[in-house]
């Protein structure tokens, strides 16, 4: 059998099992339709895996159905994620790790997504690098529903350019067509690849590098990451014309549809692309998207709420690796004022969650007296009558509750750990 139709022996020899194994292990996940957690795969693969390993080189084996999870887009609606079984998460790895080489080194230099050595940060860098160079318009695509309406013949069309075990290729249809798990009943699809497995990544990239081929071909300034692409030209009206296009290219070769809604033409700074935006100037520089900063602060607002009932440090505790991971994507922003301004707005919510439990004006006098004011400050901050919003914003609660507090219990400052950022960038 030729090399090119062995893919399958590559795909469960040792090596590779091995290395996919520890890598689903790492991601965790939770469990498919099975119940099956990542901490029992082992002892699973221990019994089972010498007949999985039989019907996989056979081109015989059968996956199981994923496992239908809805989860709120940031931006708003749904987003609909397969979660496959932990077995098929392996299986999917496997076959991502042999793939991947296949395809990735002739994938647009372009295209950021879910690439070895390539991030969304460097997606938006070379945005801003295009906007600078003159190209001050952006045609900001937006593919409606892209996971949920892949045509399955097209993309395993581009597919089979490259593979040429029928095996894999098997495989690779029955992951596309595998049932979707809800209330019970599985549902066979025939379009789609839901988010969720290792494989859904690579798919997406083999199918849009078309769309990235057409751009080059076009001699456009774009940048891709997954289904979200923008093209940087000179004026509106060479964007409508892209726009409109594009649009066509989409819909008549790869039948998919941009959803009008979400997609403009406009300037780079009224949009935002992978969370970030820029400014209007000749040379602009990277910012936080507004967008972004609201959506942080849903979760911070979030953690205080259920902090209420918490001793401060257990929220802050709970609170600082989610900001800490925040500020590390947006470290490339060069508008660094507002990870001040946050850094008062999060001491503020944490004061709030203090004036709340500490309820009775004996209380809040008694503590705003430990924590340093004089007694008659105290007794007047205490009966103030305002709600604790007002009050953890008030000088009183600045001045006993103050920066140093928080440090002492370990409260990730967004701006010193911006510069932190800096100095190692």
């Amino acid at each position: 059998m030729p090399e090119a139709e062995r893919l399958m022996e590559e795909i469960v020899s040792r090596g590779n099992m091995m290395c996919a194994y520890s890598r689903v292990v790492t991601n965790k996940g939770a469990a498919g339709v099975d119940g099956m957690p990542v901490t029992a795969l082992l002892d699973y693969l221990r019994r089972e895996w010498e007949r999985i390993k039989e019907e996989l080189l056979a081109g015989v084996y059968a996956p199981q159905p994923v496992r239908k999870v809805e989860i709120p887009k940031p931006g708003g609606g749904i987003r609909m994620l397969g979660i496959p079984t932990v077995l098929d998460r392996l299986i999917q790895q496997a076959v991502h790790q042999v793939l991947s080489p296949c395809f990735d080194p002739e994938f647009s230099e372009h295209s950021y997504g879910f690439r070895p050595g390539r991030s969304a940060q460097q997606a938006v860098k070379a945005a801003r690098s295009y906007v600078a160079e003159g190209r001050r318009w952006v045609v900001d695509l937006d593919l409606e529903k892209f996971f949920d309406h892949v045509n399955h013949d097209i993309l395993m069309s581009r597919v089979k350019r490259k593979v040429k075990d029928r095996r894999v290729l098997r495989l690779i249809d029955g992951y596309l067509k595998a049932g979707m798990f809800e209330g019970g009943v599985a549902t066979a699809r025939s379009e789609g690849t839901p988010q969720g497995g290792p494989l859904s990544p690579l798919l997406s990239n083999i199918l849009l590098d078309e769309l990235d081929k057409e751009l080059e071909e076009r001699d456009h300034s774009f940048c891709r990451y997954a289904d979200d692409c923008n093209i940087y030209v000179a004026s509106r009206a060479s964007g409508e014309r892209v726009m409109a296009s594009i649009s066509a290219f989409l819909s008549g070769r790869l039948k998919l549809t941009v959803n009008r809604n979400k997609s403009a033409v406009d300037r780079p700074w009224n949009r935002t692309f992978l969370g970030y935006s820029m400014t209007f100037h000749l040379k602009p520089r990277l910012k936080v998207a507004s967008k972004s900063v609201e959506r942080v602060k849903a979760i911070i607002r979030e953690a205080c709420r259920r902090g209420r009932g918490q001793r401060l440090g257990t929220v802050i505790k709970g609170l600082s690796p989610k900001l800490r991971g925040w500020v590390n994507y947006f470290r490339y922003s060069e508008v660094k004022g507002l990870f001040e301004e946050l850094d008062g707005w999060v001491r503020r919510k944490l004061r709030c969650i203090l004036w709340r439990q500490w309820k009775r004006t004996y209380t809040r006098a008694k503590n705003l007296i430990r924590f340093g004011l004089p007694k008659e400050t105290a007794l007047r901050s205490a009966m103030n009558g305002r709600g604790p919003w007002w009050n953890a914003g008030a000088a009183h609660m600045h001045k006993a509750i103050g920066k140093p507090f928080f440090e002492r219990l370990g409260l990730v400052s967004l701006m010193t750990q911006y510069h932190r950022l800096q100095v190692v960038s």
